[in-house]
């Protein structure tokens, strides 16, 4: 069998979704002497959305595939880096406190012979939450430590970990970067799409016609091109995941406050806030219900809920599409990022899906029209992905108590849009979750290890009684302890390592 070799491929698109693909896909066929020509169209009258800030932690695999310098990626994004996400009221206040949990990147191993959370669990003498008994990052945070020793290597550090950036320096970097590596950048507003039988013939624009063997769409929720080729191909999670819009705004830091390594995620009245720190400001913003809140409501409850003691930079309000296709391969046209499908950014996953769907190609594109059956298991794949996330985001909805408003009254019902989740909540109200539990999905991010810092954290703990002695299980506690205090004394405060990086 004889397969035509992939000669062009066309991304209509720019922001960090459109350059991130560039520069991966002119690295996959370029580095080593390959001929493939990567072009990249983007309108110079159409701004990117800018304020997704946050990332996972397998980002940083991506950027060093992708050949970035991790220095001088943090210095000109104004990054900072990020070892989880502290959520903030979710659940009802207890004894007057504002109920918080911390949920970090890392997975360990075991400690003693039960692992970690079975022996937390155990521990009738633990008052620690399960982050704070288990977690290196819980302790490195309480510190104001980031996961970097002096001598640890670009992209490695003490526990997992991932950025703060600016999305807008982020795209102006990675735009130079593909540049210089031989990407081609046309700035030009596309008119029409040309099309026959499902697939993408030409794109004209207003400087010429232009044709490829592919075509990428990054060009966001309008989905410029892949709304060309497949009609009805959209499905909504907006049922389960009402939050579909946002009010944005980047303000200053008081004086003196030193960036914080983690995100802050604090429920409100219909939907949440997040509290993002890079090196030389903050951004924040509401996500909320759009049927349940106006926008000028929902940035009153912002400002409300942040005071007035920072000046505020910038504030801007956003739509957004919460589902995702249901072919993001159709004929010629791959739609990554936005323009595919968008789960609400409560786990920062924005740009890991432009990771995954990126990266597939690199098992998938391997000639210039491959069979249906190659189109298909790349749907499949992103399908599976997408479903997981919608899964693990559900969750930190549907084990809410808080009733206050008809917002979490909803929320609390969701586990029934995610297929077998109820029956897993109710599993894990006996035993520990653990892989076995999740095994045959699509998880390409968070595990067994994920959901237990959510499930303990909203405290649907398990009713356990293994036959371990309070001796067994203190003691490796103890150990996990010890692991803790190594890892502050080995690390950076995140303001030292920020210092360094500035060098």
């Amino acid at each position: 069998m004889t397969t035509e070799t992939i000669k062009n491929i066309t991304i209509v698109g720019g922001g960090s979704s459109g350059w991130i693909t560039a520069m991966y896909l002119q690295q996959l066929y370029n580095r080593s002497g390959g001929d493939v020509k990567i072009r990249l169209i983007e309108s110079k009258d159409i701004s990117t959305i800018g304020v997704g800030e946050a990332t996972v932690h397998s980002i940083r695999f991506l950027f060093a595939a992708m050949g970035l310098d991790e220095n001088e990626l943090i210095r000109e994004t104004n990054a900072t880096l990020k070892t989880g996400i502290m959520f903030r009221n979710w659940m009802k206040p207890e004894n007057g406190q504002t109920h918080e949990y911390f949920h970090p990147f890392e997975q360990q191993g075991p400690a003693g012979p039960l692992d970690n959370a079975t022996t937390w669990i155990s521990a009738t003498q633990s008052n620690q939450s399960f982050a704070s008994a288990t977690s290196i990052s819980s302790e490195l945070i309480k510190h104001e430590h980031c996961p970097k020793a002096k001598n640890s290597p670009p992209y490695k550090g003490i526990v997992p970990y991932g950025y703060h950036l600016d999305a807008t320096l982020m795209g102006q970097f990675l735009k130079r970067k593909a540049c210089e590596a031989g990407v081609e950048h046309i700035e030009t507003n596309v008119t029409h799409i040309n099309t026959s039988d499902n697939r993408i013939e030409s794109i004209m624009t207003e400087s010429g016609e232009y044709t490829a063997d592919i075509y990428i769409d990054c060009t966001g929720f309008k989905g410029l091109l892949i709304e060309q080729v497949k009609k009805n191909n959209w499905q909504s999670f907006e049922e389960e995941l009402p939050c579909n819009k946002a009010v944005a705004i980047q303000r200053r830091y008081p004086e003196g406050t030193p960036p914080k390594p983690y995100t802050v995620a604090t429920a409100l009245t219909n939907g949440w806030v997040w509290e993002i720190d890079l090196a030389s400001r903050q951004g924040t913003g509401y996500v909320y219900d759009g049927n349940r809140l106006t926008k000028q409501q929902a940035e009153q409850e912002l400002l409300e809920h942040l005071g007035d003691e920072q000046e505020i930079i910038r504030t801007v309000h956003l739509d957004m599409k919460i589902g995702c296709r249901k072919e993001f391969w159709v004929g010629n046209c791959i739609a990554i990022g936005l323009s595919g499908g968008f789960i609400e950014p409560l786990e920062s996953t924005g740009l890991h899906l432009v990771n995954v769907g990126a990266r597939l190609l690199a098992t998938h594109l391997s000639s210039k029209n491959p069979p249906q059956s190659v189109r298909d298991s790349y749907n499949k794949t992103i399908n599976g992905i997408y479903e997981d996330l919608r899964q693990f985001i559900i969750l930190h909805y549907c084990l809410t108590d808080r009733e206050d408003t008809e917002f979490w009254k909803h929320a609390k019902q969701t586990a029934k849009f995610a297929d077998g989740l109820q029956e897993k909540i109710e599993l894990w109200r006996h035993k520990t979750c653990e892989f076995m539990d999740l095994a045959g999905g699509y998880g390409t991010i968070f595990t067994d290890e994920n959901y237990r810092y959510i499930l303990y954290g909203m405290d649907h703990t398990p009713c356990i009684n293994l036959p371990s002695t309070e001796k067994e299980l203190h003691n490796t506690l103890q150990r996990l302890q010890e692991q803790q205090k190594q890892a502050v004394k080995a690390s950076m405060t995140h303001s030292e390592f920020l210092k360094q990086t500035a060098l």
